[in-house]
């Protein structure tokens, strides 16, 4: 190995010697600055040239040289080969949640549906304490016009018989226990049939003679479904297995995350803004088809308007509310716009 010793003004300038004097190119050149050089004051007093030691590479430096450059680069190829399979993995894993997340929206639909299912087979099945408990959800309402027939007046009329005589019968303690342990026996299987993990709470108003049921879970949304259908029909379904073969009714309420509180104040701010709009135009107007409980919030929500009353219309589960405009108001305002004529 050939070492030199050159020293010029500036780096590049010994650089260049060394070259020259070692007939070499800068690719094959090895270099190890013995001194660093200094302008001086004014660039011309004091200053110090910059003095290295350079050689030619030999062979084995060539080799080290080459094969770190290899090893450098095998090293970056590898890198970049993990980083292709971990973005690959990465996208197989979301593709694979993102099925796993659609078969689950999947089955909670089915399942759902099962549950729909089951509330009409079992209202079809159950005797007549079934129909008791639907006709009970009617009751208090203005129906008058509403009657199709003489038998259905009849069946109505002996179901309030019958609740008239049993409303006033004291739950034993024991009674509410048993009602409560069977209501919550029966929720279990059906949301282990699911396989939902649900927190079932149960309470028993003595005074009315209600079970409270309350849910809580991780995905409480499905089980409530649109416009809470799926939570009515599991409270239906609660509430035929607890009255079926007992002489006293009783009234089940089924909520979870305080939906129904929730609901009756959207349904109270919904009956106000619709009885604004019947004053302001003296038209009808007919809501969706709303379940019997909704239907009465609507009723209750505007029983005291003095300007509004209103009625339900049509068969279940197309049985809706409409709000019209009381007809002592239609006559008082057709006189006061005659006299303004």
């Amino acid at each position: 190995m050939n070492n030199i010793t050159v020293s010029a003004k500036t780096y590049d300038e010994a650089i260049t010697k060394a070259l020259i004097q070692l007939e070499t190119t800068s690719e094959h050149l090895i270099v190890e600055v013995l001194e660093k050089g200094s302008n001086g004051l004014f660039g011309m007093i004091g200053g110090r040239p910059w003095t290295i030691r350079a050689h030619v590479k030999s062979e084995e430096e060539e080799a080290r040289e080459l094969e770190a450059k290899r090893q450098a680069e095998m090293e970056q190829k590898k890198e970049k080969e993990e980083a292709e399979r971990a973005a690959a993995r990465e996208a197989e894993e979301r593709k694979a949640k993102e099925a796993a997340e659609q078969e689950a929206a999947r089955r909670r639909e089915e399942e759902q549906r099962e549950a729909a299912k089951s509330a009409e087979e079992a209202v079809r099945v159950q005797p007549e304490t079934a129909k008791e408990l639907q006709e009970k959800k009617e009751s208090g309402r203005k129906e008058s016009s509403e009657r199709k027939s003489r038998s259905r007046d009849g069946r109505r009329n002996r179901v309030e018989k019958r609740r008239e005589e049993n409303v006033g019968r004291e739950v034993l303690k024991e009674e509410a226990e048993e009602i409560q342990s069977t209501a919550a026996a029966f929720l279990s299987e059906i949301f282990r049939a699911m396989e939902e993990t649900i927190q079932i709470d149960t309470d028993f108003n003595y005074q009315e003679n209600e079970l409270a049921v309350t849910l809580s879970g991780d995905d409480m949304g499905a089980l409530i479904g649109k416009r809470g259908q799926t939570l009515d029909s599991l409270q239906y379904l609660v509430s035929l297995v607890v009255n079926k073969h007992r002489d006293v009714y009783i009234r089940v309420k089924l909520d979870t995350e305080n939906y129904r509180e929730r609901r009756e104040q959207k349904l109270r701010s919904l009956a106000r803004n619709i009885a604004r709009k019947v004053k302001q135009t003296r038209r009808s107007v007919t809501l969706e088809p709303m379940n019997p409980y909704e239907r009465r919030i609507i009723h209750s929500a505007l029983q005291r308007d003095p300007y509004v009353t209103t009625c339900s219309e049509g068969e279940d589960p197309y049985r809706h509310v409409v709000v019209v405009l009381k007809k002592d108001q239609r006559s008082k305002r057709r006189e006061e716009k005659s006299s303004e004529e």
